[in-house]
């Protein structure tokens, strides 16, 4: 709109409001606008659609004209928006992926000229190119679009079922590092689950609780001083530091007297103090070694806006029960994203990769430019992870993983039920504590192709719910089979599965 050429700017306000469907406080605010003649241009509304623009345009108001301009589709609606992002008006991105990749995306404007007659419309096939645009390019994205369905659905379902806070949800292809589905819902002021426009696994932290000890115990077999087989007296209750401003009670999750444990049932059974006693045999330093070699305490290469690092100081700063509590996935804190990559590496036979959410980008022209495959290192030795794979293996089986059971599939992984602190406070009790729930695992455990995190925010406290093996390793056994059909993995004939008891 040019104000210098509206003649009637409350009544052009007013037919523009009725039009539109302005708000009365946008109908004066316009008015205003086309009574100050300072201006030649001003925005009347924006990514309205065409049949109200020509609808408009048809009344031939002075000095109103309408114009197309270019906005981001995304024709898969909301599906994957906590990874896609979102753009403004502009067309900027400002949130993911649309964020992140804006200017490879958005390309550079070109001009056009066009003449208009007195009342200020454009006259027809008068416009003129002076100078060209370039297009942007297009990414093409590792996720798979009927997975990331099945796990927004399957994670909705389950927090509200729950009536959880939320929950997120990350399938990784094990050998490339290919993030397949990514996935964030929370319940609304209105007490509604949605997907999210931010992306919970990428950006959020939380003390991971058990799932950490896969670490420990990879660490403690990586560097010989356990087997699978070596046995540890084991306290059920053991207080530290006593007598001093760091003394802390640390207890395992079913009490227990004092007994004697090997450290495959130490993993299977989740033991606290068993975990911390392995830790205790390869020290601090190596402790803190491993979780940044496995891929805590950093950023990952997604590099996505607003990523987490996680929390993981350095073993020299730890003081009183940090140099325990490490072990068992306290004191520390990890992005979903560093957790599914930290389990992918025993996924992996030992080697981490980097989680990548781009594979390529394509030109104007057509032509595809493929992404630099995903980073890698060695964190553990082949034969660790396969000791690993096995123990992970029962922890589905005869631990605290058996609702993450497929029938026919041999599933590998374990739990993680992590205290929140709210407001700088653990709760008291079962009941009063807020918790974040975890299941990580990965199949066919033979032949490992997928590693799937699932985590459920804030499950219902004081329940039996509460737990990663019931809070959340039923959305791994509900999209399992998806997966696997999608993928079209097939699982070793007459071998999947847990043994018949």
């Amino acid at each position: 709109m040019n104000p210098k050429l509206v003649g009637d700017p409350a009544g052009t306000a007013a037919v523009l409001a009725t039009m539109l469907s302005l708000s009365p406080e946008r109908q004066q605010s316009l008015a205003l606008a086309m009574a100050n003649k300072d201006k030649s241009f001003v925005y009347v509304a924006r990514q309205i659609d065409d049949h109200k623009a020509a609808a408009v345009t048809a009344l031939k108001l002075a000095g109103v004209d309408s114009y197309r301009e270019s906005s981001r589709v995304i024709p898969g609606g909301d599906l994957a928006r906590s990874v896609i992002g979102r753009t403004d008006t502009d067309g900027k991105g400002t949130a993911g992926l649309e964020q992140q990749y804006d200017s490879l995306l958005t390309g550079v404007d070109g001009e056009l000229v066009r003449q208009h007659d007195k009342n200020g419309h454009s006259i027809p096939g008068s416009g003129t190119i002076t100078v060209a645009a370039v297009p942007g390019k297009d990414i093409v994205l590792t996720i798979d679009r009927s997975i990331q369905f099945s796990l927004e659905q399957a994670l909705l379902k389950r927090a509200s079922e729950l009536g959880a806070r939320g929950g997120t949800a990350i399938v990784e292809q094990t050998g490339t590092g290919n993030i397949l589905a990514m996935a964030s819902v929370r319940r609304d002021d209105l007490g509604v689950y949605r997907v999210t426009v931010a992306n919970v696994a990428a950006v959020d932290s939380y003390e991971p609780g058990s799932v950490a000890k896969v670490i420990t115990i990879a660490a403690g077999l990586n560097e010989r001083v356990v087997t699978p087989e070596s046995v540890l007296s084991v306290e059920g209750k053991h207080t530290y530091d006593p007598g001093t401003a760091y003394k802390f009670t640390i207890t395992d999750a079913e009490p227990h007297p004092t007994m004697d444990m090997t450290v495959r049932d130490i993993l299977v059974h989740s033991s606290n103090l068993g975990t911390i006693g392995v830790s205790a045999m390869i020290g601090s330093a190596k402790q803190y070694g491993y979780m940044r070699s496995f891929g805590l305490g950093e950023k990952s290469d997604l590099n996505f806006p607003g990523e987490s690092q996680g929390i993981l100081k350095p073993w020299q700063k730890w003081r009183g029960t940090e140099n325990q509590t490490p072990a068992y996935g306290y004191g520390v804190a990890a992005s979903a994203i560093q957790l599914v990559g930290a389990i992918n590496t025993i996924a992996n036979g030992g080697v981490y990769v980097a989680p990548r959410l781009v594979q390529g980008t394509v030109g104007s022209d057509g032509k595809v430019q493929p992404a630099s495959p995903a980073a890698s290192r060695r964190v553990v030795t082949p034969e660790t992870a396969a000791s690993m794979n096995l123990l992970m293996r029962q922890v589905v089986c005869d631990g605290t993983a058996k609702k993450a059971q497929v029938e026919g599939i041999t599933i590998a992984g374990k739990t993680g039920t992590g205290i929140k602190a709210v407001a700088g406070q653990y709760g008291t009790n079962a009941s009063s504590k807020a918790y974040y729930s975890s299941f990580v695992g990965f199949f066919p455990a033979e032949d490992p192709q997928v590693t799937t995190l699932i985590s459920i925010d804030e499950p219902p406290a004081g329940s039996t719910d509460r737990f990663g093996g019931t809070a959340a390793a039923p959305v791994f056994q509900d999209v399992v089979p998806s997966i696997m059909h999608q993928l079209g993995i097939q699982p070793p004939t007459n071998t999947g599965g847990c043994p018949a008891k």
